[in-house]
């Protein structure tokens, strides 16, 4: 195994695909990337993480459980093809929301949505195709805001926070599910090697779009270690934040609430 040399650089404002000069750039190429790898996102997803994202998914949406009762309204950011929104369907009877900015995701969600009711005999889950900066909802609209492996490719990320506090009741929780990087040592070093070396090798050839597997490892590199995006939240309106850390320290789940003032 060749030697991974990690580079530590400080967060980013917002994510920042090559090429990318400014938000607008970098808002254009991240739908642009999701748009095209769209056919083979979940496959690749169970795939990529040897099935680990449904887990990571049903321990989120059975740790929120407590939040999903008949009067709630939850809204699932970056929603892709709306695994994250089904898992919390399925935990309770709040009504669920999915958003999305990338047209071919949401797509796929629907599909998936109206299988699922003409099976189960379920309500279908709505999904609004949305910009996560520029939300088409009311403030104070839900009662729960989750996102799942797509707050990291936010464009700016105090604006998405803020964001989902506007759309948050006060008291409400905000839930984000993501991937971080291990510290340096035999795990991190194993993973960084899988993450930035064979990975991007196993999407290209699958998604045909290397590029897109590609930017998922450079894009973890720069986004926020758990204490750092658990202080980003305290500073941008929420309070009780509490970072939960997974699979050798590979996924992060941080959840708080929205503060009164």
């Amino acid at each position: 195994m060749a030697e991974i040399v990690v580079s530590r650089q400080e967060p980013s404002k917002g994510t920042r695909p090559d090429g990318a000069v400014n938000e607008t750039e970098a808002s254009r190429k991240v739908r642009e990337m999701f748009t095209q790898i769209a056919p083979r996102y979940d496959l690749l997803n169970h795939i990529l993480s040897l099935q680990m994202d449904r887990m990571w998914r049903a321990r989120t949406a059975k740790i929120l459980q407590p939040l999903n009762h008949s009067h709630a309204k939850i809204l699932d950011l970056c929603c892709g093809t709306g695994d994250l929104a089904f898992a919390l369907s399925r935990r309770g009877p709040a009504r669920v929301w999915g958003a999305d900015f990338a047209h071919t995701m949401l797509v796929r969600a629907r599909a998936k949505a109206a299988q699922a009711s003409t099976e189960n005999g379920t309500r279908a889950i709505p999904f609004v195709e949305s910009d996560a900066l520029r939300l088409p909802f009311a403030d104070g609209a839900f009662d729960l805001v989750t996102a799942a492996f797509g707050f990291r490719n936010l464009a700016n990320y105090e604006a998405g926070l803020l964001e989902i506090r506007r759309v948050l009741k006060t008291g409400g929780t905000i839930a984000i599910l993501e991937f971080t990087e291990p510290k340096p040592g035999w795990f991190g070093d194993l993973y960084r090697w899988y993450f930035r070396a064979v990975l991007p090798r196993i999407g290209g050839l699958i998604s045909g779009d290397k590029a897109a597997y590609t930017y998922l490892p450079k894009s973890v590199a720069r986004f926020f270690q758990p204490a750092e995006l658990r202080e980003l939240m305290l500073g941008n309106g929420f309070e009780s934040v509490e970072a939960r850390v997974w699979t050798g320290a590979t996924v992060a789940l941080h959840t708080g609430r929205k503060s009164v003032v």
